[in-house]
């Protein structure tokens, strides 16, 4: 289906230089400094581009915000990460794709970078480190050192900011739609051997890293998480279980 769309997708289709896409669930509460940092950073960029705000079936006044701050929205009712991603990327009318999370703020010189990479038909993509917004529990901090160190070694990006090209995105498939979970990790793989072919590099960037929200670490208990991951790394058909993959989907109930 997302093969399709790129035969639909024409050069004249592409009115844009990039397409920012961000998924998002009852984010009001993240999504205003997300996209006024994210405004800062296209105003620093010469190329053109848009905002393409999914929202995920909230329930809250997520769409009316991303509204307010000029972006496209487009709804997604089915609760997944993976198919929120990819039905912004069907909409987008970017060459280039950059997917950002809702509760992350992105460096005006990091855009800069990934758009210049695209740019230079040396690069078909890739990601950045992660930095957080609050000091983490001991073992979440080690367990977040231990991903950027992976990161950075085996080219996989984060699903918090991933940058490509339009073209590997659909060629590759997009988002793997049977995983609630870790969709980032199997899509950095297939661009990265899309990559080779054409002799393109798929890049980890370490000079400006987003930040994003540790507040995932604060609601799970570190050993929760490390066993967590420790199951999808002996047992990866378990990211296709929504109820494995909570950690991601769940929050915990307001008093």
């Amino acid at each position: 289906m997302l093969q399709a769309t790129l035969k639909r997708q024409t050069s004249q289709d592409m009115k844009f230089h990039y397409s920012v896409i961000i998924p998002a669930y009852n984010e009001e509460t993240f999504l205003p400094e997300t996209l006024e940092g994210l405004k800062l950073a296209m105003a620093s960029v010469p190329q053109q581009g848009e905002i393409i705000v999914v929202d995920n079936d909230s329930t809250d006044k997520t769409p009316e915000i991303a509204k307010k701050y000029g972006a496209s929205v487009i709804f997604e009712p089915f609760r997944q990460i993976a198919r929120a991603r990819n039905s912004g990327a069907k909409a987008a009318k970017g060459a280039f794709l950059v997917f950002l999370d809702a509760d992350t703020f992105l460096p005006p010189a990091l855009l800069k970078q990934a758009l210049a990479l695209l740019e230079s038909e040396t690069s078909c993509g890739g990601g950045t480190l992660l930095n957080f917004d609050s000091e983490l529990p001991f073992l979440a901090d080690k367990l977040v050192k231990l991903w950027n160190w992976l990161s950075k070694n085996n080219k996989l990006a984060a699903g918090s900011f991933i940058f490509c090209l339009a073209r590997g995105f659909f060629e590759t498939g997009g988002f793997d739609e049977k995983t609630f979970a870790g969709e980032e990790v199997f899509l950095s793989r297939r661009i990265k051997n899309w990559g080779k072919k054409h002799n393109l590099r798929f890049t980890i960037l370490e000079e400006h890293p987003v930040i994003t929200s540790g507040r995932k670490f604060h609601w799970y208990s570190s050993l929760q998480i490390a066993l967590l991951l420790l199951l999808f790394t002996i047992f990866p058909f378990a990211l296709r279980s929504r109820s494995l993959c909570r950690f991601w989907y769940s929050r915990p109930v307001k008093s």
